[in-house]
């Protein structure tokens, strides 16, 4: 981990603070290990191809170095489904459909190459699996939902890209509950070594449901103005300069503009079938906890 947590103090998990572009570092966390897995990732906006492949790529040949070195045989690598993102809306993507020759950020660009990096590596002495979770999103996330709700406060907030799209998304706990199933299934010549499968809630909605119900779980109405796509154009473009001088990003950029601009939802019938996933918790109950989990800040901070 880059810093302490006192959560996690609190259960007793043993942390190691370290850098994952320190080949050292990761050396260090591997040993006496007997499996990894590997979530970290720079996931910054705006990203660099430079940072993003320092931290995505060469991070990740150090987990799998350190895996060689200290002789751990088995590594479950936390992808993302974005990669598999390639604009054709017909029907769910499975993970046979080959990944498009161009990412549409420097961070789902490096985020293939570094899965790829990781299943080219399964073999005899090292088992890997990769899984593709979409849209993570729960109690504390620090992303998308905070974005959200301060452009509601705003008032800037508007809806974007396809106003019939559909999206699929991955509660953390669902997420969670797949890597626990992969560990528990993997190891040198396992049906599932070498593979890669998408973890979603097998709950496919509206991209402006989605958006509207997190509004709705963090106690704001239903937003139903709309951006342009030549607003939204524009946005994107002026996306890197707006953060140069405000520090702030707005919602709309490459990157969420990719993940929600038009249709992505995932076939998760392998990852049913091979890993036994499915997901405990639904949508609704999800972002029942989410609504609850805001409220309790709330009253914290009065």
């Amino acid at each position: 981990v880059r810093r302490r947590d006192d959560a996690l103090d609190a259960l007793g998990v043993e942390s190691i603070v370290g850098d994952i572009t320190s080949l050292e570092s990761v050396v260090a966390a591997a040993a006496g290990r007997d499996a990894v897995v590997h979530g970290a990732a720079r996931v910054a906006m705006p990203g660099r191809l430079e940072d993003d492949y320092e931290v995505n790529v060469a991070g990740t040949d150090h987990v799998l170095a350190a895996c060689e070195v200290a002789g751990v045989p088995r590594l479950v690598f936390t992808s993302c489904a974005g990669i598999a993102i390639d604009g054709r809306a017909n029907g769910a993507i499975a993970e046979t459909r080959p990944l498009p020759d161009r990412a549409a950020t420097p961070y789902l660009a490096t985020k293939a190459l570094a899965e790829r990096h990781v299943l080219d590596a399964n073999g005899r002495e090292l088992a890997t699996v990769a899984l593709r979770p979409h849209l993570l999103w729960g109690p504390g996330e620090p992303h998308l939902l905070p974005e959200i709700v301060a452009q509601a406060k705003s008032g800037d907030l508007r809806l974007f890209g396809d106003p019939g799209g559909t999206i699929d998304s991955c509660y953390v706990d669902n997420a969670v509950d797949a890597h626990v199933a992969a560990l528990e299934r993997l190891e040198p010549g396992s049906e599932i070594a070498g593979k890669a499968y998408f973890i979603t809630q097998g709950e496919p909605m509206p991209i402006d449901g989605f958006f509207n119900a997190l509004l709705h779980a963090a106690g704001f109405p239903a937003e139903t103005r709309r951006a342009s796509a030549a607003r939204t154009r524009a946005t994107v473009l002026i996306a890197p300069l707006r953060h140069a001088a405000t520090g702030r990003m707005p919602l709309v950029r490459a990157d969420t503009l990719a993940l929600f601009g038009r249709s992505a939802v995932f076939d998760i019938a392998a990852a049913r079938r091979d890993l036994g996933y499915a997901p405990r918790v639904g949508t609704t109950e999800g972002l029942a906890r989410v609504s609850a989990h805001l409220a309790r800040e709330r009253m914290r901070r009065r």
